[in-house]
């Protein structure tokens, strides 16, 4: 027999407009003019590597790929992060499923960031209304739409809204299913469904999104940049509300995957910065690097010339450089984002800093060159 589900239409979701937030992008944004505040000499050393590093994989139409944790947007680095966008110097952007979340809700109200410990007490942490129905939509339209997680919710909030098919067109793709086209009939079950259970009007959906110049994911959208989200289920507020649909997630999510991969398997000779992403952005990779060595072999090719610099707060002692990996017995071994990187060949840096201060001083070091 099937487990007991929650049901959570029962949920008393409130208006977002009530939540109290810890940030105000207009006010605590970091603006591109800001100096970073390391000035180390490993810091230097480093930044100025990757900056050399970048400039050479650009020059020769290579990935350089930027994948970061939640903690880069809502320290407020978007506006530095479209800059380099804009500039011309990233090709893949990836985050996490809240990373995804804090840049949605930046572009609605300026606003992101609860109190979590506030709002588990009173039962309210997460279950809000805008956030939850948009974000869900955006992605039960992609799906159908064959569009990724990144892309979905980017498209809604530089469109400032987004089209929902009518019960006629889904109707027709679902009768006309063929071979291949399975996929979007499915997606199209699953958005009749929604438009059902929760009495959705179709047709154009208006979604104002007035801070949405601070958003990194519409910009990529604008930009015709992949940024793609890498989400686990039960892990980000959006699976609260019952709008939130597992099959439509994994269509996005999976297709995100796979650009993700794909630009991977063009890393050789590029550059992976991955800043805050203890999990995701390590094990995504690992993944996406041993299919593109799959199939670079089956070529007889191998990718050995990728450059892969992570960012993080922690200390580590460990030389990994010299030392390679270490035993069991070290806590170092336990650090996934220096373990899993140090295995995947090319070069691995790893440097203890500020997200802030890091693509600061990478923006800052390009704006340079001519």
């Amino acid at each position: 027999m099937p487990y007991n589900q929650l049901d959570r239409t029962q949920l008393n979701i409130k208006p977002l407009s009530q939540r109290k937030n810890k940030v105000n992008i207009e006010s605590d944004h970091i603006p591109i003019t800001e100096q970073p505040k390391n000035n180390s000499e490993r810091f230097r050393t480093l930044v100025d590597q990757t900056v050399q590093k970048i400039i050479n994989a650009r020059k020769n139409d290579l990935p350089v790929m930027l994948t970061f944790g939640a903690h880069t947007i809502k320290n407020g680095m978007g506006p530095v992060i479209i800059k380099l966008m804009e500039d011309g110097w990233l090709t893949h952007l990836a985050t996490n499923g809240a990373g995804i979340i804090h840049d949605w809700e930046f572009a609605f109200q300026g606003k992101s960031s609860e109190d979590v410990e506030a709002y588990v007490n009173e039962g309210q942490f997460g279950i809000w209304e805008e956030t939850g129905k948009y974000i869900n939509l955006a992605i039960l339209i992609g799906a159908y739409e064959g569009m990724g997680y990144g892309e979905s919710v980017g498209s809604m909030i530089q469109n400032e809204g987004v089209k929902i098919p009518t019960i006629e067109e889904l109707q027709s793709v679902i009768l006309d299913y063929k071979n291949d086209n399975m996929e979007k009939a499915s997606a199209a079950l699953d958005i009749l469904h929604y438009i059902q259970k929760l009495d959705i009007e179709t047709g154009w959906l208006q979604i104002s999104f007035p801070y949405k110049n601070y958003c990194v994911q519409s910009n990529a959208f604008r930009l015709g940049i992949p940024f793609t989200g890498h989400p686990m289920i039960g892990h980000d507020i959006i699976y609260t509300h019952p709008m939130n649909h597992g099959a439509a997630l994994g269509r996005v999510a999976l297709r995100d995957f796979l650009s993700f991969a794909n630009s991977v398997s063009e890393l050789d000779g590029g550059v992976y910065m991955s800043v805050g992403s203890a999990v995701m952005s390590p094990m995504i990779f690992e993944k996406s690097l041993s299919m593109s060595q799959n199939l670079s072999i089956q070529n007889n090719k191998h990718i050995d010339d990728h450059y892969m610099i992570i960012v993080d707060l922690a200390k580590s002692d460990w030389d990994w450089q010299k030392n390679g990996e270490p035993p069991v017995t070290d806590p170092a071994y336990y650090l996934r984002y220096l373990k899993t990187f140090n295995r995947m060949g090319g070069e691995m840096q790893y440097l203890s800093a500020d997200n802030r201060d890091f693509l600061l001083a990478i923006y800052h070091s390009l704006s340079k060159i001519e």
